[in-house]
């Protein structure tokens, strides 16, 4: 039984989506068990009002947090002033072994700074990546980070690469990932001074490094993982999801202009709901935070009941893998190496 610690009063419908994702993803897989944290008489009311029983609510359990960070207050809140916040105690819920892996839909730079202070960082990592999963033509590429460091050394860039190299072997299934260094250009002396020197640090790693790539490819399916800080990364991941989302609006805007494009758009309907599965945030859920002691997923803050439900999936089949052990050892390995050197 996987156990996911879940903050309740994280994102924007709290805790309505929370506890109803919580409630979807328990009676779709048994072997889940999730740990709801937040104001216990909020959350008891959800449950009240869903008459919550059997087997679901055996492997589901409330503790009680008596505050929440707000999504405008500062990332150190639940360090330095919030200590009791549900995102902190989510965090607690892992490191003391009640539950395998946390999930938070709240403030993010918040989630990051509990998860990183609390849970502590993996050996052989300086710092912990945001990854997301973004479609492709072919399948499926890993972008990291994607949010988590707005500046970054190359050897951190180097750290990222095999941790999303792993990740695409682990949870995507891809073999031997292609990994790409994102560029403005695909030679080897574009870029900055940093994307230079962390291009000779991956052509002598052990990933399997196809070189730079632009922002196209990541779409195009060239690479499986893509290489960046968190500050380029997070405008890339911003600036795909609103696309996507403003394409369907047009679609469905220019569909509905005559009859004869209604007709049209509706035999087209299966094929445009299959592309929207592939493309919407609620049908990933959650992006992991890479490089920690132990399972951290961070939500939309806008996350819906359907994204709650698949961000609890997908955290728990990253800790039913024991991906971050699997990273910590691969890193203090290289780390060793490299001091033996």
């Amino acid at each position: 039984m996987i156990r996911v610690s879940l903050d309740a009063m994280g994102g924007d419908d709290a805790p309505h989506s929370p506890v109803q994702g919580a409630l979807e993803a328990l009676s779709e897989h048994s072997g889940i068990a999730v740990v709801l944290v937040g104001d216990e008489a909020a959350i008891g009311e959800e449950l009240k009002r869903r008459q919550v029983s059997g087997e679901v609510a055996r492997r589901l359990s409330v503790v009680h947090a008596s505050e929440v960070v707000g999504m405008d207050e500062p990332a150190i809140t639940p360090i330095r002033k919030k200590r009791d916040s549900s995102i902190r105690i989510a965090a607690q819920q892992v490191r003391d072994g009640h539950a395998d892996v946390m999930l938070s839909a709240g403030n993010t730079g918040a989630a990051m700074i509990a998860s990183k202070m609390v849970l502590g960082v993996a050996e052989g990592v300086d710092r912990p990546a945001l990854a997301t999963t973004l479609p492709n033509r072919t399948g499926w590429t890993i972008l990291l980070d994607v949010g988590a460091n707005v500046d970054t050394k190359p050897e951190q860039l180097l750290q990222f690469a095999i941790m999303g190299d792993l990740f695409s072997q682990e949870i995507v299934g891809v073999e031997r990932p292609r990994v790409g260094l994102l560029s403005i250009g695909e030679e080897e002396g574009k870029g900055n001074d940093v994307t230079r020197e962390v291009f000779r640090s991956l052509e002598a790693s052990e990933v399997n490094f196809i070189g730079n790539v632009e922002g196209s490819d990541i779409f195009r399916g060239t690479a499986d993982v893509v290489v960046c800080d968190g500050f380029v990364g997070n405008v890339v991941l911003k600036s795909a999801e609103t696309l996507a989302e403003v394409l369907f609006e047009m679609i469905r805007e220019e569909i509905g202009k005559s009859p004869l494009t209604r007709l049209g758009g509706g035999l087209a309907k299966p094929a445009l709901l299959r592309l929207r599965s592939r493309t919407a945030y609620d049908e990933f859920g959650g992006a992991p935070l890479l490089g920690l002691k132990a399972g951290s997923f961070i939500a939309h803050g806008r996350s819906n009941a359907k994204a709650i439900k698949n961000a609890i999936v997908r955290a728990a089949g990253f800790a039913e893998a024991r991906i971050h052990e699997r990273i910590s050892g691969r890193l203090a390995r290289i780390g060793r190496i490299a001091a033996g050197a």
